[in-house]
């Protein structure tokens, strides 16, 4: 049985949860009592119909029905009930690739620059695997739901996830989320756990005029770093069909563990976020209106103005530790002149947001056309090996939505400057403008984008890691002109992007930094398409061109492409979905970033080019039944090869980074069971 005290031992700001939980519950409670929870049977005019609660019943008395939301959204989605892709229920997409294990850092091979204003910390490789409140999913389900997981893969990886949502009567939805990710790896010293929670809540009062989100996310980040092979020669040998025993950079005393609850790491990342944060809002004018039957009557309120408050305290902490380091590696790559027992590393934020926001509402009918102003303060204080700093920020944003009734116009536009403290003068501008034309010709979008902000703060020598910043830097700007064109009947999705980067950021090796003063671009395509062959028969197409310009630091792929071929159908039976088929990935060579484990970061390299001997490929069957779910996958097929002494092994294998492999075959069973109470 799962022990959750130990558990929950493993995530950051446990005893907050119970503060936040409480507040939220007490706040929730104290409206509710406001009100006669038996006022809306009482006589009221309005339209008639159906009203919400006979519905309701009639639906919990059926079936179960689900939707939800995002915390910057009122459109109500659904679950994908599709089964073939199996990367909705893993961390990483198709696109990005990891250092040779699950839960190990990772990055996109598209251009994906940060374009993001105001204060960031500046560790971003294994964000892939951190839970975020903007992701937070906010659920309404007239039946209790649950959803448990679990995968198995090759060298003892395991990921455990477990989802669980239900309301409690109209108003109050609360919803819990726990991941667990642990792999040993292949290599040496490459073992990675992870804990992830996620508490998300609304409440809705019953007149239907005052609303709170509760989001409470937090995640431990665990893993043991190598550094990559000392000798990548050593793959081709005989002597090392066991991929473990190969040598690596550091720790060199071949650290294994397979300890779901604790890892034994001497030499690696430690990773702490966590985030609290609740947003009232109350609808100060608006328009009354309610549904009407012979006994029930269900209030409504259609908002014209509306006051929020959001306020959120977040942790970081950053730690980098090696308890028996590698006199070789520090001094070769870290210039160190004499290495210590123990090498510790780390930064710790704490950062606390009050925003306070107003909306109007143009058509009150349309909760998805709103304009919105605000100002926020924020207070930083930060922890490094050499002391401490406070900062602040103070900052005001608007926004404007309007997703047309006719569903033709999609507008999404919000801009955001500093006014002053630490990031003062940085600013974030956007603007989306999608259109309808019709549903034989499909959607048109433009956008237009363009950030202004300070270098993380990775980039500060007063950070723990900036023993390699030469000194200061100027603000980073980035523009990002945009379009698409979607056509439905055609399953195809084209998109562009056009990036203009000005004093562009970078490590240029494996502790220093530099900033690219010169303005560069990069001109990037992706062609998402589906072919259909006699209904079942299916090729999902993904492919990406980009291309850079000017003097300029980024090193990336000419094409990445991503293609999933195979069967998708019933096969005959009425309960069975099933897809099974292969999936090949291949990118162009290109000089790949370098990482480096002490510092957590990616790193410019220009010695090396890293191209594929094969392209990735893997194998699926994907198969759901009713509300049990499994995937069985054989990846990294085209590791396969005969030796010269007849020999037959899966030791063909595709680097992604210099001294970093992927590993031969590997495969995973993952099984994905729904429950309603």
């Amino acid at each position: 049985m799962l022990n959750l005290s130990k558990i929950f031992s493993y995530v950051p700001g446990t005893k907050i949860i119970t503060i936040f939980i409480t507040g939220f519950l007490l706040i929730a409670g104290l409206h509710s009592k406001a009100q006669d929870p038996f006022s809306r049977f009482k006589g009221m005019g309005g339209r008639g119909g159906k009203s919400g609660d006979t519905v309701l019943k009639h639906r919990v008395e059926d079936s179960i029905n689900i939707t939800f939301r995002y915390l910057d959204s009122s459109r109500p989605r659904r679950f994908d009930s599709t089964v073939y892709d199996f990367r909705k229920k893993t961390a990483l997409q198709s696109t990005w690739i990891d250092l040779g294990n699950l839960g190990t850092a990772s990055r996109n091979l598209e251009f994906t620059p940060m374009i993001k204003s105001g204060w960031d910390p500046g560790w971003h490789a294994y964000d892939t695997y951190v839970f975020s409140v903007d992701e937070t999913k906010l659920f309404t389900t007239t039946k209790p739901y649950s959803e448990l997981g679990y995968l198995l893969g090759g060298q003892a990886e395991q990921m455990v996830s477990l989802v669980h949502s239900q309301n409690i009567k109209q108003i109050f939805n609360f919803s819990f989320q726990y991941r667990l990710i642990n792999s040993p790896g292949t290599y040496n010293n490459q073992n990675t756990n992870h804990n992830n929670y996620r508490f998300g809540a609304w409440y809705n009062s019953n007149n239907k005029r005052y609303h709170a989100f509760l989001v409470m996310v937090g995640s431990k980040i665990v893993a043991s770093e190598n550094g990559g092979l000392k000798n990548p020669g050593d793959l081709d040998s005989i002597a090392y069909t066991d991929r473990f025993n190969i040598i690596t950079r550091l720790a060199p005393g071949k650290q294994y563990s397979t300890n779901v609850f604790a890892s034994n790491v001497t030499t690696g990342t430690f990773y702490s976020t966590g985030t609290y944060m609740l947003r009232q809002q109350y609808d100060i004018i608006g328009i009354k209106d309610s549904i009407v039957t012979d006994s029930t009557v269900t209030p409504l309120f259609y908002p014209k103005f509306r006051a929020e408050h959001t306020i959120s305290y977040s942790t970081y902490h950053y730690r980098f530790v090696d308890n028996n380091p590698d006199t070789s590696y520090y001094t070769r790559y870290f210039d160190f002149v004499s290495t210590p027992d123990t090498i510790k590393l780390s930064d710790k934020w704490h950062d606390l947001v009050n925003d306070f926001s107003l909306y109007q509402f143009p058509d009150s009918k349309n909760p998805q056309q709103f304009i919105k102003a605000g100002a926020s303060l924020e207070n930083l204080t930060g922890f490094f090996d050499a002391g401490s700093k406070t900062l602040y920020n103070a900052f005001i944003h608007g926004e404007y939505r309007n997703k047309t009734r006719n569903q033709k116009w999609d507008i999404e536009a919000f801009a955001k400057f500093y006014l002053a403290g630490y990031n003062a003068g940085d600013y974030n501008a956007y603007i989306s403008l999608r259109r309808l034309i019709s549903k034989n010709l499909g959607s048109l979008q433009l956008g237009f984008q363009n950030s202004n902000r300070t270098p993380s703060f990775s980039y500060d020598r007063e950070s723990s890691f900036g023993f390699g910043v030469p000194g200061f830097f100027n603000k980073e700007n980035i523009v990002n002109l945009f379009g698409s064109i979607e056509q439905p009947r055609l399953n195809l999705r084209l998109t562009g992007s056009y990036f203009l980067v000005t004093n562009y950021n970078y490590f240029t090796d494996f502790y220093h930094a530099a900033q690219e003063t010169s303005p560069f671009n990069v001109l990037q395509v992706t062609l998402d398409k589906t072919f259909i062959y006699k209904r079942h028969w299916i090729w999902r197409l993904h492919l990406t061109v980009q291309q850079k310009a000017g003097s300029s630091p980024v090193n990336i792929p000419t094409l990445v492409t991503f293609n999933q071929l195979g069967y998708e159908g019933k096969l005959g039976l009425t309960n069975l979905n099933i897809a099974f088929g292969t999936e090949v990935r291949y990118f162009t060579g290109y000089k790949a970033d370098g990482y480096a484990p002490p510092i957590g970061q990616f790193f410019v390299q220009n010695d090396e080019t890293i191209r594929q001997k094969l392209p990735d490929i893997n194998l699926y069957v994907n198969f759901r039944i009713r509300s049990f779910t499994a995937y069985v996958r054989a990846e990294n097929l085209n590791t396969m090869q005969f030796n010269g002494a007849g020999g037959f092994g899966f030791t063909n294998n595709n680097f992604v980074a210099p001294n970093y492999p992927y590993p031969g075959l590997h495969i995973r069973v993952g099984i994905f069971w729904s429950f309603v109470n």
